[in-house]
Formats: structure tokens, sequence, C-alpha cells
């Protein structure tokens, strides 16, 4: 993690630049932190910038909140369609989502935040952004993927249990068990992606 000092001068970034750094860094800390652990003094930390400048350019930690989620899914959702509308691509749509989406696996801050606000179905403010968010992704397996419902469902398991092993970091575990599971399903998935990884 950065321990920038933010009394330290760094270079002026324009404030699209600014807000787009200050949101990957808030994706790191929130995937790392939750959102309940996360703090904007300790994102603005992370960003180089004071705390205060967090608050102006979003107003709260909620809106940031659901300002990263937003990330994310444009994120996940750029990098579906990136795999399907490529050329070159080889195997099914199946392998090719899953690809992407362990492509995507391999920075912190894209799928953890989401599962945090998966997490948190009955706020009142991100519990149906989360819904809407997850409505979003389904609909896109559905309709522009064109996998089946039955297909969409495993895709969507399995890229949970990622999620989930790397939110654990079960690779970690000192049971076997888990660590195990977790050789089986990580680093295969690098290999197969979310549904081809069995």
């Amino acid at each position: 993690m950065k321990t920038q000092d933010p009394s330290r001068s760094t270079p002026r970034l324009p404030a699209a630049e600014r807000r787009q750094a200050t949101l990957g860094a808030a994706a790191e800390v929130f995937a790392q932190h939750g959102y309940y652990g996360a703090t904007t003094d300790r994102i603005a930390r992370e960003a180089g910038i004071s705390q205060a400048y967090v608050v102006r350019m979003f107003g709260s930690k909620e809106q940031l909140f659901l300002a990263v989620m937003g990330q994310s899914l444009e994120l996940i959702l750029d990098g579906f369609r990136k795999a399907l509308a490529a050329p070159d691509g080889e195997g099914s749509t199946m392998d090719r989502l899953g690809a992407a989406y362990v492509m995507l696996a391999e920075q912190r801050g894209v799928h953890l935040p989401l599962m945090h606000a998966f997490a948190m179905g009955s706020d009142p403010v991100i519990g149906p952004a989360a819904r809407g968010g997850f409505l979003q992704l389904l609909k896109f397996l559905l309709e522009e993927a064109e996998l089946s419902p039955a297909e969409a469902d495993d895709f969507i398991a399995r890229g949970m249990l990622i999620n989930t092993l790397m939110g654990l970091r079960m690779e970690m575990a000192a049971d076997p068990a888990g660590s195990q599971l977790a050789d089986r399903v990580l680093k295969g998935s690098r290999s197969a992606g979310p549904e081809t990884a069995r």
C-alpha cells in the first residue's frame, strides 16, 4: 500500500486524471478493507491527496463506493465486449468470457469491491445499486453474449467462487483442503477461465 504523505508536493494532474487515480486508489482500499473498514482518510493516503479533496470530489464515502462499483462494472463489461469482438478470439464464448474475467481478477480492485457491495443487499442505498449492477451483468450474459440461462448461472457461480477464494486469500490456508481448493480453482482458472476450470 502506498504511504505517500499528502503534504508533500506531487505533480498536478488534470481534474479528470486525479479523479480516475482516486477511484483506482479507492478500489484497492475497498477491496482490501471492505466498505466499513475503508475510510476516506485511508483512501486519501493511498491516492496521495488530502481527505478534504476526496470529500470535495465525491461528497461522501458512500458516493465514492458507488462510483467504484460503477467503474468495476464498466471494466468487466468492457473486458467482456472486447473478448467477444476480438477477431482472433479462440474458443467458445464461455472460454473467451472466462479468460477476460480471470484477467480482470488479477486486479484486486475490480471484482472484490463488487463482492463487498453484493453483501450489502439490505443497505438502502448500496443494496439497490448492487442489485442493479448484478442484473446488468446477468443481462449482458443472456442478451449480448447469448448464453443460455444455465450457462449464465454456471458462469456466475464459478466467478463468485473465484472471487470468494481471492477475498479469503485461501491460498494462505493452513489446512491443505483449503489451499488445494485454491490451487485447483485459482491456478486452473488463470489458464482456463471461470467456466472451463473444473
